[in-house]
């Protein structure tokens, strides 16, 4: 197996490199480098640098405005962009609901809504989770009941990332319980700005408002708001499900965190400790290993194979990745580490720091990540997925 890029996919990263050099605003890239507070302004800022380029949906085809690249191309394009310091794209638009619409949608709803995604105008965000259904996704009770040209949507979804930016959400509902439960879900488009949506605050372990609770009390949805066919959204959430774990998977911003982790540990002078040095290589190794599987995977799509049936296991090994360098992080640092500062988050922050001024965001960073190995699909009901659909 040949793992070198081509000297086209040489030439095409050194384009990509300099774009991004040129166009990504420098205090983002610091905040990202050293794992400050993002702002919406900030994700947005990037997301619409990269919407006037036509890059905001980096992997959508041509017909439907994007570049057309191949899997190696989308995949040397996030690396770039993530080494540079580039915030991780808000995915739920262009990489997750877009798709869908893409291949299920009607002309009218490509036309209405593919065009506010790939601008990064439009903030998208994602109702699947509930109380109770979570891994267990077919169980999801919000239900959607038919009246006339329009839904009435009532019950509740958790966990939406970010939703109080959220302009519109793609949510699947129940609208039939006579059978399998697989078979009554339904995959609707809601208008947050819709009367009856309430969007009510979570704050996580490290003290942010990352995600949300959102309660609908009848709210009306057009008709036209369906995609594809009723009682059919099950697998529409299947074909989105697939690009969200190899998305988690994060490779990319792995590489740049192994960077940060051994210039921390170079900084605590920590890096000649052999035991240390131990840890930072089976990291490395690791990130390699999964880097390996995701060109495997990409080489296969690129080659026109069956793609590798792989996407639980990459979302395992990256979660897991993510974990691990957040504690190395936290190990390099020691006791300077512990102290939970949540204001040493924002950029210029001029308190009083305990140790050096990379120490106060580690432990929000390391209480942030305790939630990969749970999101999308926890990592143990994926290990039984890769049992039953990989091993046989």
């Amino acid at each position: 197996m040949d793992l070198n890029f081509t000297p086209d996919e040489l030439a095409f990263r050194a384009e990509i490199r300099q774009w991004v050099a040129e166009n990504l605003p420098k205090d983002i890239s610091h905040k990202v480098h050293n794992a400050l507070r993002l702002s919406k302004d900030d994700l947005q800022r990037w997301a619409k640098i990269l919407g006037k380029k036509g890059w905001h949906g980096w992997a959508w085809p041509k017909q439907f405005g994007g570049p057309g690249w191949n899997a190696v191309q989308r995949h040397l394009f996030e690396e770039e962009c993530a080494l540079a310091g580039a915030p991780r794209v808000v995915p739920f638009g262009p990489v997750m609901v877009a798709p869908v619409i893409m291949a299920f949608g009607s002309p009218e709803q490509q036309a209405r809504h593919l065009p506010g995604i790939m601008s990064g105008e439009v903030w998208w965000s994602q109702g699947y989770s509930e109380p109770g259904s979570g891994s267990d996704l077919a169980s999801v009770k919000c239900r959607a009941e038919r009246v006339g040209d329009k839904y009435l949507v009532n019950g509740q979804k958790t966990w939406t990332t970010l939703g109080q930016y959220g302009d519109w959400i793609f949510c699947l509902v129940r609208t039939d319980s006579s059978g399998k439960p697989q078979t009554g879900i339904s995959f609707l488009l809601i208008d947050m700005k819709s009367p009856g949506v309430t969007v009510r605050p979570i704050i996580m372990l490290d003290g942010e408002h990352e995600v949300n609770e959102v309660f609908f009390d009848n709210v009306e949805v057009p008709a036209e708001n369906l995609v594809g066919e009723e009682n059919k959204g099950w697998t529409y959430a299947k074909y989105l499900l697939a690009h969200e774990r190899t998305n988690i998977a994060d490779v990319n911003r792995a590489k740049r965190e192994l960077e940060r982790v051994k210039r921390i540990a170079k900084a605590e002078n920590v890096y000649d400790d052999t035991r240390f040095r131990d840890e930072i290589a089976k990291l490395e190794v690791d990130i390699v290993a999964l880097e390996m599987m995701v060109l495997r995977v990409l080489s296969a799509e690129k080659s026109g194979k069956q793609s590798l049936d792989v996407a639980g296991l990459l979302k395992i090994r990256g979660s897991e990745i993510q974990q691990r360098y957040s504690e190395l992080m936290m190990l390099a640092a020691g006791p300077y580490s512990l102290p939970f500062i949540q204001e040493a988050m924002e950029a210029g922050w001029q308190g009083d720091y305990v140790g050096a001024a990379h120490c106060p965001p580690l432990a929000s960073t390391y209480f942030n990540l305790r939630k990969t190995t749970i999101y999308g699909g926890s990592n143990e009901v994926q290990r039984n997925i890769v049992s039953q659909v990989v091993l046989g």
